[in-house]
């Protein structure tokens, strides 16, 4: 299959066309950032006018999956109307081309569209409650994708991994911290769901494969907080996890508000797939692994 990668030299689109680039024909959408990749990307700003409608011309890819996002929540305070454009009005225009191509669409949204008030884990038809403008755009991007295309796929995601720059995921923030033995604070009260942005990457194209459709949450099976996270993380890589200093948000200088609790039910996307999601210790091997074989440099060279 030919697959548009949009936001191709973040987290997950990096990961994305790594996991997918021998089995499947990919185009990566970017804005200067890869120079080195090994798949084509087309350099592109999404939001000029008439650029969504000339990638997907240009690409006429048979899959579309979205990872272009301003994820910086506190870059989103600071600049509110970058973050709607970027996190609602461009999903929303991709959507909208994709429809009318009859291109598989897929959006990627957020976890952090609930208030974090509940004690349970989330499901897909519980009403969000976002707190930040980070989440409120992403929230408005749903919605907005849904609007153009009712069948397009939404996964709300929490992962982590390697990353272009090395400073992307909170997993390389403990683990560069760590082996630079610097000390550093983990949130002990904000409990979240993490996955490796690998099987983030690989559930995406089954569910592509399935022809899915809707609102789905994909994150891991395990829940736990911040802190132990990084505890974890620490103790994989044979580091000092006593380094890691317990810390309750409500004590920390950020600007965005944040939910304290992020854990999200993968029920449904476990029954449409009829297949298990792989365990945090799964995934946390396989980061080791990677770390190993040398697969961060890998990436980094793309740039």
């Amino acid at each position: 299959m030919k697959i548009l990668i949009t936001g191709a030299s973040g987290l997950l689109g990096i990961n994305l066309a790594q996991e997918t680039m021998h089995a499947h024909e990919i185009t990566g959408v970017d804005r200067g950032k890869l120079v080195h990749a090994p798949f084509p990307i087309l350099k592109a700003d999404l939001l000029a006018p008439g650029a969504v409608d000339s990638v997907i011309e240009t690409a006429r890819p048979d899959w579309v999956i979205n990872c272009a996002a301003l994820a910086n929540l506190e870059e989103c305070e600071n600049n509110p109307e970058l973050a709607r454009r970027l996190n609602t009005d461009m999903p929303a225009q991709l959507a909208k081309a994709c429809k009318s191509h009859g291109i598989a669409f897929v959006h990627i949204s957020t976890d952090a569209v609930f208030d974090g008030t509940s004690i349970a884990f989330y499901k897909e038809e519980d009403e969000p409650n976002p707190l930040s403008l980070y989440s409120k755009t992403k929230l408005e991007g749903e919605r907005a994708v849904f609007a153009e295309d009712p069948n397009a796929i939404i996964t709300r995601v929490n992962f982590y991994g390697w990353s272009l720059t090395g400073r992307r995921s909170l997993a390389e923030f403990f683990f560069h911290n760590l082996t630079h033995n610097k000390s550093m604070s983990g949130f002990t009260d904000v409990k979240f769901c993490p996955m490796l942005v690998n099987d983030t990457a690989r559930t995406l194209v089954k569910m592509l494969q399935k022809g899915l459709s809707g609102l789905y949450h994909l994150v891991g099976p395990q829940a736990m907080s911040k802190y132990q996270f990084g505890v974890e993380i620490a103790r994989k890589f044979g580091l000092r996890d006593g380094e890691i200093s317990p810390k309750s948000i409500n004590t920390s200088s950020l600007n965005a508000r944040r939910s304290n609790n992020l854990c999200l039910s993968i029920n449904k996307i476990s029954t449409d797939l009829g297949q298990v999601l792989p365990e945090f210790s799964t995934g946390l091997n396989e980061f080791y692994t990677q770390y190993q074989q040398g697969y961060p440099q890998k990436i980094h060279s793309y740039q």
